[in-house]
């Protein structure tokens, strides 16, 4: 699973390639970069030429990894913290 760890004094996710996405200061932004990444090369959109969002919507198929499901779970959580004010207190989630 493609899950976050914390590392001394920064958060990184397990899987090293995901950790090459550089900051850019906007939540949840590293995020959305890996859920990109993560979908653009699965089976799906490479070999079966759909869309992100049909393979997304396609989730029982296989044909995506369900690591990108596991990273779409946590970009979800991040951008809803964003609206949620207990999280002022709490700070965002699964944001890097």
């Amino acid at each position: 699973m493609a899950g976050i760890t914390a590392h001394s004094q920064s958060q990184q996710f397990e899987e090293d390639e995901f950790n090459e996405i550089k900051k850019t200061g906007v939540s949840c932004d590293r995020l959305r970069q890996a859920l990109k990444k993560c979908i653009k090369n699965s089976h799906c959109v490479q070999v079966q030429a759909r869309s992100a969002k049909e393979c997304i919507d396609a989730r029982g198929d296989g044909s995506v990894p369900d690591k990108c499901f596991a990273v779409l779970q946590n970009f979800t959580d991040c951008k809803r913290s964003l609206v949620d004010m207990r999280s002022r207190f709490r700070g965002r989630k699964g944001d890097l």
